[in-house]
């Protein structure tokens, strides 16, 4: 075992696409955490097949490297607001953080809420003013914004004279001085570390002691726990005290902190026996038997064993108990389906409710910031409520991938009532970055959103920064817009704030859909008309069925079609029988577009090699008596 004042414990934290992971590539490249002659999959911390293909860290994972004769313990934790939530409870592991800021962008909303957590911990963090050697890199100008952000915060003098590294996580190498020093190694990266990152406090000899902050799942042993070894030693097979708390009362401190002297009681306890230890070394898992005080271990042997539950020595009772960990609360809600459209079973190997039920609840092993609950509003339909938009296309699309078939409803955003009896509903920071002659467009359409503009700034470069209050329903279904808006050079990014009053309906879609009226395959006969009426979702030989949504409608309302119509064969020679079909390339939805652009009365279907949109209630005759009980009142 390395003794605890050799032990460095450090979490990464930053905006997303800030470069997290990629700066931890270069991290295990210098510590020769791999043979050299082995081959290092880039962003070999993205593990998930998802993460990879999307670029980004979805759930948060412990490494471990060697420099010099000590042991640093590394999180990488997700950038996506999404994933906030998972971010605060590793804080409580570490002793410090890394916080990456782009040189271009500068401080984006999830740095600012990363920060916050951070500085209300009383962690010192070191800031890294990653991508300098791009041609628009302002590492300067990044460094004042991320030091008015310090400010802004209430950060303290001693939080505030934090030091300072600048370099490309993509390349390889981290300075002092960036006009200086030669840009080559990550040495600066780790002497600063050691210097830096507190020794983790605890006494080795005092009774064991850990708090739970994330969970995880193993076959044939069950769910574990992760925390970091606040004082004591433990050893394999020992019994130890499992201790159960909850908050009263209070704010949660995802939407703007909880009170310092907010309420909260034990729920219970009782002895439990760690049957299996592992710590981390390099990015394997390593059995062991005895963990000693500054550790970050996984447990494994109490059952039912939950966020923020404190693992105690049997000398201790209940009053060691350590206060609960927020856990996020949902936002957005889907309701998932069977499929019950007319190609159901013809992709996916599970179909049944049951099937979906049974995913969920595996889901919810580890998964603790989703909700499942049965429903009767949609029969056989499941609710199921998560942080976000994308939080959820994570979960739908890793379901599909396993061979699941299921359909999807739009997604709803929670609300709940104050005191007063006053309805809230979710509101958003929405912070964009858009090329000065579309800013009217992007002002003009959020604005119709019910977004607040608050502040304004021009970047310089042709950019201009604006800064929004908007209701989270008034952003969904409005990136894909953003982007045609800007024509692709627009960024956007959001960050949970809390709930406000509500404000008002929002119409978010003003374009219709083009419903097929028949089952069949598409021909280019009859698409080459439709597509004079809208955009269209299918091409030549694609199957479409009764009440299949094929393409957006160019106007407001519904537009019924037939894309299986076929031409006329008679005996005459037509005048156009060498002219030859043009038909456009098709949009074709990806499940994140379809989830933000169906309406309320529409549903996204889900197969393991297919996404499609359709209505509700496929049969013509029964949407329109739909509509006239909702005219009617």
């Amino acid at each position: 075992m390395v003794s605890i004042d050799k032990i460095r414990n450090v979490a990464i934290i930053a905006h997303i696409d800030h470069g997290k992971t990629t700066l931890i590539d270069s991290i295990f490249r210098t510590a020769h955490v791999f043979r050299d002659n082995a081959h290092m999959a880039e962003r070999v911390m993205d593990s998930n097949e998802l993460e990879r293909e999307r670029g980004i860290t979805i759930r948060a994972k412990h490494c471990t490297v060697e420099w010099g004769g000590y042991l640093i313990n590394i999180i990488d934790t997700p950038g996506h607001a999404d994933f906030s939530g998972e971010v605060e409870r590793i804080l409580s592991m570490v002793d410090s953080v890394l916080l990456l800021v782009d040189a271009n962008e500068g401080p984006m909303p999830q740095t600012r809420y990363v920060l916050m957590r951070a500085l209300r911990l009383g962690l010192k963090p070191i800031v890294i003013i990653n991508k300098t050697d791009r041609p628009n890199a302002e590492p300067h100008a990044a460094l004042d914004k991320t030091f008015d952000l310090f400010l802004e915060l209430g950060a303290t003098d001693h939080q505030c004279d934090f030091p300072v590294l600048y370099g490309s996580g993509l390349h390889g190498w981290l300075v002092r001085d960036i006009d200086i020093d030669a840009p080559e190694g990550m040495t600066a990266l780790f002497e600063t570390i050691i210097e830096h990152v507190p020794v983790p406090k605890g006494d080795p000899d005092a009774p064991f002691l850990m708090q739970v902050s994330t969970l995880g799942w193993r076959d044939h042993i069950g769910r574990t726990g992760t925390g970091r070894v606040l004082q004591g030693r433990l050893r394999k097979g020992e019994t130890l005290l499992r201790i159960g708390s909850r908050w009263l009362a209070g704010e949660s401190a995802l939407s703007g902190g909880r009170d310092a002297d907010a309420e909260w009681e034990v729920t219970g306890s009782s002895p439990e026996k760690a049957t299996y230890l592992w710590v981390t070394r390099g990015l394997a898992s390593v059995a062991v038997k005895e963990v000693t005080a500054g550790d970050i271990v996984t447990v494994a042997g109490p059952s039912d064993i939950s966020i923020g539950d404190t693992l105690a020595s049997t000398d201790l009772d209940t009053s060691a108990a350590l206060p609960p960990l927020d856990i996020e609360e949902p936002t957005v809600s889907m309701h998932f389906m069977v499929n019950s459209g007319p190609f159901a079973g013809k992709d996916g190997t599970a179909v049944t409710l049951r099937q979906i039920r049974s995913r969920l609840d595996r889901e919810l092993r580890t998964n603790i910031a989703m909700r499942v609950e049965d429903t009767g509003r949609i029969k056989g339909g499941i609710k199921v409520s998560g942080r976000g938009e994308l939080h959820l296309a994570i979960l739908i699309e890793e379901m599909r991938r396993e061979g699941m078939e299921l359909c999807v409803s739009p997604p709803e955003i929670i609300t709940r009532k104050d005191a007063a009896g006053k309805l809230l509903e979710p509101m958003e920071e929405l912070v964009v970055d858009v090329p000065l002659e579309h800013q009217g467009t992007v002002i003009e359409k959020i604005s119709l959103r019910k977004g607040e503009i608050r502040h304004m700034k021009n970047e310089g470069r042709g950019m201009v920064r604006l800064e929004f209050l908007i209701p989270t329903r008034g952003l969904i279904g409005y990136r894909n817009e953003f982007l045609t808006d800007t024509r692709g050079l627009g960024i956007m990014a959001s960050r949970f704030i809390g709930y406000g009053p509500w404000c008002g309906e929002i119409v978010a879609r003003s374009r219709g859909s083009m419903i097929s009226i028949d089952t069949g395959e598409a021909t280019g006969y009859s698409l080459e008309n439709l597509q004079q009426r809208g955009t269209l979702f299918v091409g030549p030989m694609d199957s479409v069925y009764t009440g299949m949504i094929v393409g957006e409608n160019s106007r407001p309302g519904d537009l019924p079609c037939n894309p299986t119509k076929r031409k006329a064969l008679t005996n005459h020679r037509s005048s156009t029988k060498d002219m030859t079909v043009t038909l456009d390339v098709p949009r074709r939805l990806t499940l994140d577009a379809a989830l933000e652009w169906v309406a309320p009365d529409e549903l996204v279907e889900v197969t393991p090699k297919s996404v499609r949109t359709r209505k509700a209630l496929l049969d013509v005759e029964s949407r329109k008596r739909e509509s006239r009980k909702v005219a009617g009142g």
